[in-house]
C-alpha cells in the first residue's frame, strides 16, 4: 500500500449530519457540551447545525441558540448548513463564519431532498455563495448520491464531476464528495477520485462515506492512495439521511482516528477525548451507539489507542 498523505484533516458532522435524522430530542445544552468537547478532542472543523425548516428537520430547530452559545475555539471552524437565502441570513444574525451548501449528482434525489433539480440549486444557491463571500464567510459545498442513488441507481462519474465543477464555481473552497447511501466500493470510490482529479485538485477534494455496507473504512483507505486529504466523519457513526431509505450512519470518527493513529497519520485528534465526547450525546439516543470503535470499549472496557504506526 502506497500511501502519499502524511497528515489528514477531518470535518466532524456528527452534530448537524449526525444529529439530524435523530427522532429523539437532544437537549440544547446537550448540544453545547458536546460540540465544545468535540473541540477539546482536537477537531479543528466541527458541523455546528443547519439553519433548515424546524418543520422539516427538527432537531435542528435551536441551531442559532447553539451557535450562539458555544465557547468558540480561535482555532476551530464551526459551519453551518445552510439551504437558501433566509437560511444564510439567520446563519448571519447568529454569527456564524462559516456555512455549507448541497445538491446532488442524481436528479432524483435532488428533488426528494430540496424540491428541485441540480439546475435550479445552482439557481437558489449562486446569490446565497455571492452574498457569505461578500461577508467574508467561507463556503463549502456537499455532493450527495455521487456513488449511487436510492431511486436512480448508478450515477455517472462524469455527473459527479459537472456538479462538483459547479460547486467550485460558485465560490466554494472545498466540495465534499457524498455516499449518501453506502453503496461504493474501493475501486469504485477510485475510479470516481481519478475523474474528478482529472480537473479538481485533490486539496479541493473531501470524501464523506456512509459505512450502510460496512465499506467505509476500506473506501477511505481507497481515498488516501488517491491523496485524498480530507474526510467527513460523525462520532459514534450516528447519522443517516430521511430523504435516502436504508441509509444508515456516517463513518464514525473514533473509526476514523484509530484507522489513521495505526497508520501513523496525524489528524491532531485525541482518541480518547473523541470517546468522552461522544459519550455525552450517548444517553439521550435511543439507540446504541453504531460506532465499532466505541462498541469495542463498551464490551471491552477503557478504550487502547494505537499511537502510531507505519505505511509502506
Amino acid at each position: 500500500m502506497k500511501i502519499a498523505v502524511d497528515t489528514v484533516k477531518v470535518v466532524e458532522v456528527g452534530p448537524r449530519d449526525g444529529l439530524q435524522n435523530e427522532k429523539v430530542t437532544i437537549p440544547t445544552q446537550t448540544k453545547i457540551d458536546y460540540i465544545t468537547a468535540l473541540g477539546d478532542s482536537g477537531l479543528r472543523v466541527i458541523e455546528a447545525g443547519a439553519f433548515v425548516s424546524p418543520k422539516w428537520v427538527p432537531q435542528m430547530a435551536d441551531t442559532a441558540e447553539v451557535y450562539r452559545n458555544i465557547p468558540k475555539d480561535p482555532g476551530v471552524e464551526y459551519p453551518v448548513l445552510v439551504p437558501n437565502m433566509k437560511g444564510l441570513e439567520r446563519a448571519i444574525e447568529a454569527g456564524a463564519q462559516s456555512i455549507a451548501i448541497f445538491t446532488a449528482a442524481s436528479e432524483t434525489y435532488n428533488k426528494r431532498n430540496i424540491n428541485m433539480s441540480i439546475d435550479e440549486s445552482f439557481e437558489n444557491y449562486a446569490p446565497v455563495a455571492a452574498r457569505a463571500l461578500e461577508e467574508g464567510m467561507r463556503v463549502r459545498g456537499y455532493v450527495s448520491t455521487a456513488f449511487g442513488c436510492p431511486y436512480e441507481g448508478d450515477v455517472p462519474p462524469e455527473k459527479v464531476l459537472e456538479v462538483c465543477a459547479r460547486l467550485l464555481d460558485l465560490g466554494c473552497y472545498e466540495v465534499s464528495v457524498g455516499d449518501t447511501i453506502g453503496v461504493g466500493t474501493p475501486m469504485q470510490v477510485q475510479g470516481v477520485i481519478g475523474i474528478l482529479r482529472q480537473v479538481i485538485p485533490a486539496s479541493k477534494l473531501a470524501m464523506h462515506f456512509h459505512d450502510t455496507r460496512g465499506t467505509a473504512l476500506a473506501n477511505t483507505l481507497a481515498a488516501l492512495e488517491m491523496s485524498i486529504a480530507t474526510f467527513d466523519a460523525s462520532s459514534c457513526g450516528i447519522g443517516g439521511c430521511p430523504y435516502a431509505p436504508g441509509a444508515s450512519g456516517n463513518m464514525a470518527t473514533e473509526d476514523l482516528i484509530y484507522l489513521l493513529d495505526g497508520m501513523g497519520i496525524e489528524s491532531g485528534v485525541d482518541l480518547k477525548k473523541l470517546v468522552a465526547a461522544s459519550l455525552i450525546i450517548a444517553p439521550y439516543l435511543d439507540h446504541p451507539l453504531p460506532g465499532r470503535y466505541l462498541q469495542a470499549c463498551t464490551r471491552q472496557g477503557a478504550p487502547v489507542v494505537v499511537q502510531s504506526g507505519s505505511v509502506q
